[in-house]
């Protein structure tokens, strides 16, 4: 019956989250080009809360679980798992004060209103993960610009999203080179717990009444940790202790 009622739903939302994209591309565009980065990032800041609310068409929930006091004035490297698109927009929108970043891959840099020109524009960087004489020094220079800035860079240590919500390995070379050229950054390990139910059946049609969970851990300041291999392997194992399992 669930699966049944989800076709509808997915068409609705399809119909709304389309419509958001295509909303919010020319309004980036004017933002960015008219009144700068800042204008841009509370536009940007806008269509993250918009992408949320078209979840909750499918019965969507969030919650947000974090029980410290984050500085603004530090660079962060969010560290998350990764199970689907929809862990996101409520990233990018709860720790939107620390002007959120992303590492992503060079196929979302262009074909996608909104999502796009969000990643060329905004800060992010695009790699192509195929390329490493590509890829290693666009990190570095994202890196520090992270430092340089006092924002924030979010990796999925992953490389790509779990379909079932079950952990990958973490791949450490990303991370790890942000730390060497963030010395001075926090480190925000980040739990996603049910964010692949979103995708439960495919893309069509998507599952319904998910509630995704995001569980925020201790900081961890860059600059009091010498061994970056073991706190890498240390912030996995935060992470994935986290993620619970339940069809």
């Amino acid at each position: 019956m669930q699966k049944i009622l989800a076709y509808p739903l997915t068409v609705v939302y399809f119909i709304v989250f389309g419509l958001t994209l295509l909303i919010f591309h020319p309004i980036q565009w004017f933002c960015y080009n008219v009144f700068g980065y800042q204008a841009h990032k509370i536009c940007v800041d806008a269509l993250q809360f918009c992408l949320m609310r078209c979840l909750n068409v499918l019965g969507t929930r969030f919650s947000w679980n974090n029980d410290y006091e984050i500085p603004k004035n530090k660079p962060l490297l969010i560290v998350s798992n990764h199970q689907s698109m929809y862990d996101i927009s409520p990233i990018m929108w709860y720790m939107r004060r620390h002007h959120v970043k992303f590492v992503a891959k060079k196929e979302l840099g262009k074909g996608f209103p909104s999502v796009s020109y969000n990643l060329r524009h905004g800060g992010s960087v695009l790699i192509d993960r195929k390329n490493p004489r590509q890829a290693l020094p666009a990190m570095v220079t994202f890196a520090k610009y992270i430092e340089d800035t006092n924002r924030a860079a979010v990796i999925f240590p992953e490389g790509t999203r779990s379909k079932t919500g079950e952990p990958k390995q973490f791949k450490t070379r990303g991370l790890e080179l942000l730390m060497e050229n963030t010395p001075s950054a926090l480190i925000v390990p980040i739990t996603v717990n049910n964010s692949w139910k979103t995708l439960r059946y495919g893309k069509f049609p998507m599952g319904i009444g998910s509630y995704i969970k995001f569980k925020v851990h201790q900081p961890i300041d860059l600059s009091e940790v010498e061994d970056h291999k073991k706190l890498v392997k240390t912030i996995e194992n935060t992470i994935t202790s986290s993620i619970i399992l339940k069809k």
